[in-house]
């Protein structure tokens, strides 16, 4: 596998979609101006790294977008209002994803 890999569609569908919806939401977050503050760039940075890594095979991208992710629900849930509604389904989602036993059991066997 060459490296630097942007997406790997021989990966199960469930990582595969776990990678595009992190890149997804990273853009999201850059056009809505989330880089300006500080935690805001390490959020998306964060995730665009672990959409890379994950693509790449790399353990510490899985665990970098799974704490990502749960930290960014937190969040919401900490501060629920009627529009982050659809960001807790979107999260709820990428979670669900990355924590599926697909994506979990193929990380074990693929990921170094």
């Amino acid at each position: 596998m060459p490296a630097n890999k942007w997406l790997d569609r021989t990966q199960p569908q469930t990582l595969v979609m776990a990678t595009l919806l992190m890149y997804i939401n990273a853009g999201l977050a850059i056009i809505d101006g989330a880089v300006l503050f500080p935690l805001g760039a390490v959020l998306v940075g964060g995730q665009i790294a672990s959409g890379w890594g994950i693509a790449n095979e790399k353990k510490w991208a899985y665990w970098l977008g799974v704490a990502l992710v749960a930290l960014q629900l937190a969040f919401i849930v900490l501060y629920l209002s009627f529009a982050a509604v659809l960001n807790l389904l979107f999260y709820g989602a990428l979670l669900a994803l990355l924590l599926h036993p697909q994506s979990r059991s193929y990380r074990k066997v693929w990921f170094h």
